[in-house]
């Protein structure tokens, strides 16, 4: 099977071609005007130059990633998130290519979460970030689609696996400059996805044509404590455990003064590092048929960090 992806240099889309290459051919696509001269490379415009009853799938990850800096301009996310993803699903709409692939997020629904997470959550994004997301979701389920054709809006929580450069990272290098995690007074649980089971669950939505389209959220089975994390991370990678329970309300007021000054630790990156996130799984598994994915969070926690330790 021939398989169409943007976002193909990223973090998730070199792990997935890495992954699922001895199953299907992938073309990279890129942004418009791009002016390529790789044969394994088409620009959007070209895209219907290309024979494209030769493609099976649109896997479309590119996008502007979360800015934790505080310093998002909405424009440019609508720009890179929105209007490129409108643009691409209407070359879908009128070419043979039978799935189209949308790769969302959970902020595209609710930057905090009460509870659990499902898709029956009417989606409020807060973040530039989520709204531009959000956009492109009410695109894609405004317009109708032909007869014969699948069309996926997934939402991932926190992706993880090697190479990756989020929060995690940030972790692991705490833990193994022998730094205590001062943030350890804080209770939380949160969801996270790792690469493996994002993978799986790809491989199976592309070969069973069974499966109907729709909205589908994405995370391992069960959630984890950031202090939970940092126990996995510690064993993993040989370091002991050091959790620090500083004073949460002292730890909120350093993070308002980083937000002024730009310090690492800041009121959002805080937020991300200690609030509760959980996300269900409930209706993929369903699709899927299937009691639990191939990959338990602790695993899959432990194979990321792996990666980190080795390089």
């Amino acid at each position: 099977m021939k398989i169409l992806i943007s976002g193909a240099t990223g973090f998730v889309g070199t792990n997935m071609i890495n992954a699922l290459s001895n199953k299907f051919e992938f073309v990279r696509l890129t942004r418009p005007n791009c002016h390529t001269t790789d044969p394994n490379t088409i620009c959007l415009e070209d895209l219907a130059k290309h024979d494209p009853h030769g493609f099976d799938a649109i896997i479309h990850l590119a996008g502007k990633a979360h800015d934790l800096s505080g310093d998002a301009d909405i424009e440019a996310y609508k720009l890179a998130n929105t209007k490129f993803t409108t643009d691409l699903f209407d070359e879908f709409l009128t070419s043979p290519i039978r799935d189209f692939f949308y790769f969302s997020s959970v902020k595209a629904v609710a930057d905090s979460v009460e509870g659990v997470l499902t898709e029956q959550v009417v989606p409020n994004p807060a973040t530039a970030y989520g709204q531009s997301k959000q956009l492109a979701e009410s695109y894609i389920l405004s317009r109708s689609v032909p007869d014969g054709k699948r069309v996926f809006i997934l939402r991932p929580c926190m992706i993880h696996g090697p190479g990756n450069k989020g929060n995690l990272n940030l972790l692991y290098k705490i833990v193994a400059k022998g730094i205590p995690y001062p943030l350890a007074a804080f209770e939380n649980r949160r969801s996270f996805l790792s690469i493996d089971n994002l993978c799986y669950i790809i491989e199976r939505l592309i070969t069973d044509p069974n499966i109907s389209g729709g909205i589908y959220n994405l995370s391992d089975d069960h959630p984890l404590s950031t202090n939970e994390l940092i126990r996995i991370l510690s064993k993993t990678a040989g370091f002991k455990a050091r959790l620090w329970k500083v004073n949460a309300k002292l730890i909120k007021g350093l993070a308002k003064v980083g937000d002024k000054l730009k310090f690492p630790l800041n009121s959002e990156r805080l937020k991300k590092l200690t609030e509760s996130y959980v996300v269900s799984n409930g209706k993929i598994k369903g699709a899927l048929k299937i009691n639990n994915l191939p990959v338990s969070c602790e695993e899959g926690i432990s194979r990321t960090i792996q990666s980190f330790h080795t390089h």
